[in-house]
């Protein structure tokens, strides 16, 4: 027998200092007056019906230049279960209805699973983007909050595959010493001192005939640091250091859901970063897919090394734009934040692209620069490169600029540093693991190849 539908219930949506003109009968805006509410971002405030019932909510949208275009998840994040429909100045139908479907995400796989609130979907919202944009990031945040107990580099492989299967990408996947035999060397050393072998994850999706785009992820499942061992503070979130291949599989989501003329192809390096006898060392010298020699400086600058010789591979199917996401430097938290991932590419008209797209749906990247001034920062004495740089600054630059020997010149080639995770509730963010780069990229993609 289905359960009954529960009442469909108004969130009227007003901004602040607009009590006044909001769509409120005089009751409810003498109401909201008496309790305060002048439509501050993020107050929400149960409306009586006059029988001791519930008539709807008051939700706050703040002031207009401080608005996150997802303002609406707030509102989804602090209603209870049940069908609610939004009212008032909601803005772009679609934003409000995204915005209030990702404020409604939880993660309760060890839990007792909660009902979450449900949205009847705004007149003039396109349902099909929501849907896909919510499933993307829904998708990379199951993926980050799962622990390394429960996702090592066999259950990411065992969910990327069933990920290709799903969505009718083909896959291949490269394991433990396949790795050397098909010259994936840094891959192998990074992941051969755990339990769980290292490997690579190959799909692909889409008409050969169309441009081809290639999409690399960092899938470092937990990063312990190496024999370079973290402190335990510091290891406490590495569950999220696989943060970079969830993204990009959000990201390659949208990209085939919407049908996007593109040939896609996705590379995602899979391993544990652990301790034991076969573990790499600092100062051993590691030849790479390039056929570049690499001196080890800091067995915990781990994820540079996958991703190089993922690079290197995408790049010999001569690709007309490459995409990586990874959760790489610490240093790239130091100078932006949490918030804010900085963005490395090489043409400056499609970067520009991207995060104008990401701002528009409160996605925000920030373009920092491929300085060549600092490329002496990796020299080594025994080998072509240190993976990292004599000095501690400029750490998040140097990592792009390590990155960007492996690609040909005229590779067009976008890479983000991502954080992967929200230490604070923020609109359409609950806390923890989260989707970041990833609607900036597919805006971007699809108004270029869509």
């Amino acid at each position: 027998m289905s359960k009954p539908l529960s009442k469909l219930l108004p969130v009227t949506c007003i901004a602040e200092n607009e009590l006044a003109a909001a769509p409120l009968s005089d009751a409810h805006r003498a109401w909201a007056s008496a309790n305060g509410f002048s439509g501050q971002s993020g107050k929400l405030l149960a409306l009586p019906d006059g029988e001791g019932g519930l008539a709807g909510y008051a939700f706050g949208l703040g002031a207009a230049q401080n608005r996150s275009a997802l303002v609406t998840g707030l509102a989804a994040a602090a209603l209870p279960a049940g069908r609610y429909r939004l009212e008032g100045e909601i803005g772009d139908p679609t934003l409000a209805a995204l915005g209030f479907r990702l404020g409604a995400y939880r993660f309760d796989r060890y839990t007792k699973a909660k009902e979450r609130p449900e949205l009847e979907l705004p007149e003039g919202a396109d349902g099909a983007e929501v849907e896909r944009l919510t499933a993307a990031a829904s998708l990379a945040r199951d993926l980050i909050n799962t622990p390394a107990n429960d996702l090592g580099p066999d259950a990411l492989e065992a969910a990327i595959v069933k990920f290709a299967s799903e969505r009718g990408f083909t896959s291949r996947v490269i394991k433990g010493d396949a790795l050397l035999d098909e010259n994936l060397p840094m891959i192998h050393a990074v992941g051969r001192a755990s339990a769980q072998a290292p490997r690579l994850l190959d799909l692909s999706w889409g008409d050969p005939a169309h441009p081809k785009v290639t999409l690399v992820g960092k899938g470092v499942t937990f990063d312990t640091g190496g024999l370079n061992i973290k402190p335990g503070n510091s290891m406490a979130l590495m569950k999220k250091d696989m943060g970079g291949a969830a993204n990009i599989l959000g990201l390659a989501h949208a990209i085939a859901d919407a049908g996007l003329k593109v040939r896609l192809r996705v590379l995602i390096p899979v391993v544990e970063n652990a301790i034991s006898g076969s573990s790499f060392r600092p100062g051993d010298v590691l030849a790479s897919r390039k056929g570049l020699t690499v001196e080890i400086g800091n067995t915990d600058a781990e994820g540079r090394l996958i991703l190089a010789d993922a690079l290197a591979l995408a790049d010999e199917d001569k690709p007309d734009l490459v995409i990586d996401m990874a959760t790489l430097t610490g240093a790239a938290r130091v100078a932006l934040g949490a918030e804010l991932p900085p963005l490395y590419a090489r043409e400056a008209g499609f970067a520009q692209s991207v995060v104008e797209a990401g701002m528009a749906v409160d996605d925000p990247l920030w373009i920092l620069p491929l300085w060549p001034g600092y490329d002496t920062m990796l020299s080594s004495k025994i080998a072509d490169v240190n993976h990292i740089s004599t000095g501690g600054m400029a750490g998040s630059i140097t990592a792009a600029l390590f990155l960007n020997r492996f690609l040909d010149p005229e590779t067009e080639w976008l890479h983000l540093d991502i954080f992967a995770w929200a230490p604070e509730a923020r609109p359409g963010r609950p806390f923890g693991g989260t989707d970041q780069g990833l609607r900036a990229v597919y805006g971007a993609l699809k108004t270029r190849f869509g």
